[in-house]
């Protein structure tokens, strides 16, 4: 039987490769969607889209980069609480985010057939209710990981 060895973090080295690997390519996803959005296409050029986005823009902006700070945090200091206290971050920059969508609500659909201005606001709210629920998991879980550093004797070499 092989013996799996654990970090002083609880987490298995392999696991550290893959769990930094993935915030290597969130890095790369947003910094693309930061581009793609600001620089070339634009954002303008989603003809869904009605001038009224612009107001949105900064806190879009916002909320990319700081997805793209918290994962290059978690590349170099890949411990549960700094990514729970992260996650509380980004999510909750999320949720402002889309809460201020839901209310300056910047789309035009031009296909009478569908209702997709009722379809936007369904997916709005449920996004909205998974993000109130992600907020209240990544609290419990810091609070959770700082209360076991607190209990954790300290190691003196």
């Amino acid at each position: 039987m092989t013996e799996v060895r654990t970090t002083t973090a609880g987490f298995r080295p392999d696991a550290t490769v893959r769990r930094r690997v993935g915030y290597s390519v969130g890095i790369v996803v947003n910094s693309a969607l930061l581009y793609a959005i600001n620089v070339w296409p634009g954002w303008r050029s989603l003809t869904f889209l009605t001038d009224d986005a612009d107001q949105l823009l900064p806190l879009l902006n916002a909320s990319l980069t700081v997805g793209i700070i918290a994962n290059a945090i978690y590349i170099v200091f890949d411990r549960m609480w700094v990514k729970a206290l992260g996650d509380l971050i980004t999510v909750g920059i999320s949720l402002v985010l889309l809460v201020s969508i839901w209310q300056v609500f910047p789309f035009a659909f031009m296909d009478p057939s569908i209702d997709w201005a009722t379809i936007a606001r369904v997916v709005l709210g449920v996004s909205i209710f998974g993000c109130a629920i992600a907020l209240v998991v990544q609290l419990v879980v810091l609070i959770r990981e700082v209360s076991r550093l607190s209990s954790t004797p300290s190691r003196q070499g």
